[in-house]
Order: structure tokens, then C-alpha cells, then sequence
């Protein structure tokens, strides 16, 4: 067992889908007796994270092929890798563990100059653009899944898959079993699109339910995540139709509201994946369209083929879709309860110590 009080530095962007996996791995390496600091960038500001000290990293965005914005790009990473380097220098980690997108790469590249351990989890079905760039650098890859697309073969042998990571909050949740709705009884819908919402979901799951038939439509009982300026709409459709919703752009209790539920509509990010399988909820999920690495789509296949939800491409996502999914999956409680039995077994709620001990394996 390492020595207490030796510092592990994570670096993760200021998303949910980083952060979260992060969080998760900071409390178990807190439990053991470890301190936790956290590199991020700006936009995790309002996010009550974990940990000793938090530090912000200059970091940007591969966003396209003009030169000019490239070379934008590549100054503020230097930049940021300059400062990294002069942190990393100062607290002296034990090992700096990075969590994916390119905020984590001037920490990670830092970490590599300086001779400290480096470990590098991949949270997707998809290696990400910039971590494929860090994986020849690293000393060890977790990965969120068994199977990684986008990988080089020659990195298999620095690969170890721990799953990915889930809160505290999603592991309360996660002893919570699944009742299959009664026939004829409420069906509790929980729609949400990422820690920002989704307008997709607002044009589409209102306009669905409308479709529905009037007896089905008297059975539901929403609570559904939507950005500010959706919300009177939303309310609105929902108000007309005398259909029971509850509608916010955000729900700190979402793995309790998770668990809450007969049946989930979302995006597919890794960190959504995680926590619906982990709390074995079935769900509808609609791959983010357009994605460079089609991420969001591999990560929703892998839980529809291990028969816990429904993937649905965003072309095909449309009013009379998903009214007849929705409708359909109503009128069959048992098919419910297999497919949150199947998300149940999907999931992981030890990742965050099997990530842990990989960690701890790593550091000087």
C-alpha cells in the first residue's frame, strides 16, 4: 500500500462527462488515504469538486481545419502544457491521472516531460481525438469498456479496462431495484440531454407525447431536463395536454430521479451510459449526430446490444418514433423489467476502485 498524504493530480475538462469520472475516482483515492488535486479548465468553476486544491489550466479545442484557429489552438495548449509544467514542478504528484478531452493534455504532457507516471482513461466505445494523441505518451490506458475503437494496436498492451467510474450519489441509487410499471398504471418518463439539456429533446418528446392515444397519455408522468429558454414551451405542451411533468434545466438528484424512473430518454455520453446501466434503468438513447468520432453512438450500442436500451440516430428520432416506442414499451411491463436487467448487468458500480488500484499500482 502506498504511503499517505502522497498527492494523485487529476485533470479533467469542465464537463460532466469528465468531471463526474473524476469525482468518483477522487473519493475512493481520498478513502485510502491519498490527496486529491484537480487540473481543469474555466468551465468547471461552479462544480464542487473533491479535492485539496483545484487548478485551472489554459486548454483549447481542436475545432476544424483553418490554419489560423489551429495555430490558436496549438499556442494555448503550449501555453497551457508551460503552466502544467510549472505545477507539476511545484506539488510534485505521485502520478497525474487524465481523464480525456484536451484540456487534459497540457497536464498529461507535463506529467510525461517531468518523468511522472501517467495514467490515461478513456470514458468512451470510441478513443477520443485527443486522447489517441496522449496514448502513446502515457504509461497506462483504463477504458470505460471492454471493446475501444480508434485504438492503435500497438497501445494494447498498456490497456487495462476498469468500466467507468460513477458517483457516490449513482452507487445510493444503484441499490434501488426496478418495479416495472403496473398494466394499466403511471409509466414515469425521465427525459434528459447532458448537463446543458438538449433542444432536441424539447422539439420532439412534447410533440411525441401529443401523438400518443389519450389512454396512454393519462398514464404518464414526466420529469424532463430542458435549457431555460424551452421551458415555457415544454411546460406549456405538457400543460395543455393535462399530462403530470416536472421541467427544470437541471436536476442536482438525477441518479435519485434516475432511479425513480420506468423508463429513460437521453443522450448517449459515457457518463449517462455509466450511471443508467450502473442503476440498471432502461432507456431510449440518442446518439449527440455529427461527432467527429461518433462516440455517443458506439457508447448507446453497446448497451443495446447488451439488450438494456434502444438506440435511436437523431435522423430517425421524430414525433411518431418515438410515440410508438414509448407506447409500446407501456404496454409491456415485462419487457421493461428485462431490458433494466440487462442495463443492471451492463453496468459497474466497483469502477471507481478497480480505477483506483490501477492508480495506485503507478505511483512513485
Amino acid at each position: 500500500m502506498p504511503q499517505t498524504n502522497k498527492l494523485v493530480l487529476l485533470a479533467a475538462g469542465g464537463t460532466g462527462g469528465h468531471l463526474f469520472p473524476a469525482e468518483a475516482l477522487a473519493v475512493v483515492l481520498q478513502k485510502r488515504g491519498l490527496v486529491v488535486d484537480l487540473a481543469t479548465d474555466t468551465r468547471a468553476a461552479h462544480f464542487e469538486f473533491p479535492a485539496r486544491a483545484v487548478h485551472l489550466i489554459p486548454s483549447a479545442t481542436v475545432r476544424g481545419r483553418n490554419p489560423a484557429a489551429l495555430a490558436r489552438t496549438a499556442v494555448m495548449l503550449a501555453f497551457g502544457a508551460g503552466k502544467a509544467f510549472s505545477l507539476i514542478g511545484r506539488i510534485r504528484p505521485a502520478v497525474v491521472v487524465g481523464f480525456g478531452g484536451y484540456p487534459t493534455v497540457p497536464p498529461l504532457m507535463a506529467a510525461s516531460w517531468r518523468g511522472v507516471p501517467t495514467v490515461l482513461h478513456e470514458q468512451n466505445g470510441v478513443m477520443g481525438r485527443a486522447n489517441r494523441f496522449l496514448a502513446s505518451r502515457v504509461t497506462a490506458i483504463a477504458t470505460g469498456f471492454r471493446t475501444l475503437a480508434k485504438v492503435d494496436a500497438r497501445m494494447q498492451s498498456k490497456m487495462t479496462f476498469t468500466g467507468n467510474p460513477v458517483r457516490p450519489l449513482v452507487v445510493e441509487a444503484s441499490r434501488i431495484p426496478y418495479a416495472a410499471p403496473e398494466s394499466g398504471g403511471s409509466l414515469r418518463l425521465l427525459v434528459f440531454g447532458g448537463s446543458q439539456g438538449a433542444r432536441v429533446m424539447s422539439d420532439i418528446v412534447p410533440a411525441a407525447v401529443e401523438r400518443m392515444d389519450v389512454a396512454t397519455r393519462a398514464r404518464l408522468h414526466i420529469v424532463q431536463q430542458a435549457r431555460a429558454e424551452d421551458l415555457d414551451t415544454v411546460r406549456g405542451t405538457y400543460a395543455r395536454l393535462g399530462v403530470t411533468a416536472e421541467c427544470a434545466p437541471f436536476f442536482s438528484d438525477l441518479p435519485v430521479r434516475m432511479a425513480s424512473a420506468h423508463l429513460i430518454i437521453a443522450r448517449s455520453g459515457a457518463s449517462t451510459v455509466a450511471e443508467v446501466s450502473a442503476i440498471g434503468r432502461p432507456a431510449i438513447l440518442v446518439p449527440l449526430p455529427n461527432a467527429l468520432d461518433q462516440d455517443q453512438f458506439a457508447n448507446a450500442g453497446v448497451l443495446q446490444d447488451a439488450g438494456g436500451a434502444i438506440r435511436i440516430v437523431q435522423r430517425d428520432f421524430m414525433p411518431e418514433r418515438l410515440a410508438s416506442e414509448i407506447a409500446a414499451l407501456a404496454a409491456d411491463p415485462h419487457r421493461l423489467a428485462g431490458m433494466a436487467q440487462s442495463a443492471k448487468v451492463a453496468g459497474s458500480i466497483d469502477a471507481a476502485e478497480k480505477l483506483a488500484n490501477l492508480v495506485v499500482a503507478y505511483m512513485l
